[in-house]
């Protein structure tokens, strides 16, 4: 009986960690979420007074991985702006976990989408005719005005409050 006692505790405490885990991903996979191309249309066509943001990328790219902290930084520090990062890992690996994974590991707060869009070049000059497709790719809007700047490499220290100071002042 008290084998028995002992394998139902820790079948227990397996159960709860199992339970545990299944919360946490939950959880995890909360902080993103999955969209269609409409969905991002929407974002850059819908009045707003904040400068859109809307950066394309990916967890296998690296610089990417390297922009991602000003990204962030922006987030935190400017009012005037919004950033959504956009993933595009469902197009070569149809399971988010990796995705979520990397939100929950680097601890990030700017609103992520997972880009459920199969072919990119169905969709990427909808969202910008110039786009090659080469990520890490940002999108900056004014909505107010109109006015769009479109980088296609990795952005660098200075570069965004540049980006966003030239479609204020138009």
């Amino acid at each position: 009986m008290e084998k028995e006692m002992q394998f139902i505790l820790k079948s227990g405490k397996m159960f709860g960690a199992l339970m545990l885990m299944i919360v946490s991903l939950s959880v995890t996979a909360q902080q993103a979420e999955t969209v269609k191309l409409g969905r991002i249309q929407d974002k850059i066509n819908t009045a707003s007074n904040k400068i859109q943001i809307i950066n394309f990328w990916a967890t296998w790219c690296a610089p990417c991985v390297k922009e991602m902290p000003l990204f962030e930084n922006l987030t935190a520090t400017n009012s005037d702006v919004e950033v959504t990062l956009v993933s595009i890992d469902l197009d070569l690996d149809p399971d988010p976990e990796k995705v979520y994974r990397f939100i929950s590991r680097k601890k990030l707060k700017s609103t992520v989408w997972i880009l459920d869009e199969k072919d990119p070049n169905s969709w990427i000059d909808k969202i910008e005719k110039s786009w090659s497709g080469a990520i890490p790719a940002t999108l900056l809007v004014n909505t107010q005005t109109g006015q769009r700047k479109f980088v296609e490499r990795q952005l660098g220290e200075g570069d965004l409050e540049r980006l966003i100071d030239e479609l204020k002042s138009k």
